[in-house]
């Protein structure tokens, strides 16, 4: 009897040292996918009063859609196109590029904000969703005055 109780531990504890070797090779396979992925293009240095191009291409890992509002925020005051706030339907298949052009009228420093909300007929179907945290992200440029 103790010879089959050895034997049955054993195979207890085989079994689940293989359960854990699985689970934990299944978590490690696992990606965590992103809402928003920037690639950002924006001039380094600009002369005084040159109008500059801000290129904003904007991806998502979701396999749902989401609607986004992108827009530029600095200190110093901005005209035109800068304040210009774009609201798009992004999803895993469609990319959005965005633009903004605006003059330089001294070194500015400004952030891009894209921030993911709950609007109505944006996405097609009203079928966008809005993690839960995380819904803005944004980075800060600078563009030198030569």
């Amino acid at each position: 009897m103790q010879g089959l109780s050895f034997t049955f531990s054993a195979a207890i504890l085989f079994l689940f040292l293989c359960l854990q070797l699985g689970i934990i090779e299944s978590q490690d396979n696992e990606t965590v996918r992103k809402p928003v992925l920037f690639d950002l293009h924006v001039p380094s240095t600009a002369e005084a009063n040159q109008e500059i191009s801000v290129k904003l291409r904007l991806q998502t890992q979701y396999e749902e859609c989401m609607v986004v509002k992108a827009y530029l925020v600095s200190s110093v005051p901005m005209e035109g196109a800068f304040n210009y706030a774009q609201t798009h339907c992004l999803c895993i298949d469609f990319n959005i590029t965005l633009f903004w052009d605006f003059e330089v009228i001294e070194t500015l420093t400004f952030a891009i904000v894209v921030d993911i909300v709950n609007e109505w007929n944006i996405c097609p179907y009203d079928m966008a969703v809005v993690p839960i945290t995380g819904n803005r992200y944004l980075t800060y440029r600078t563009v030198y005055m030569n």
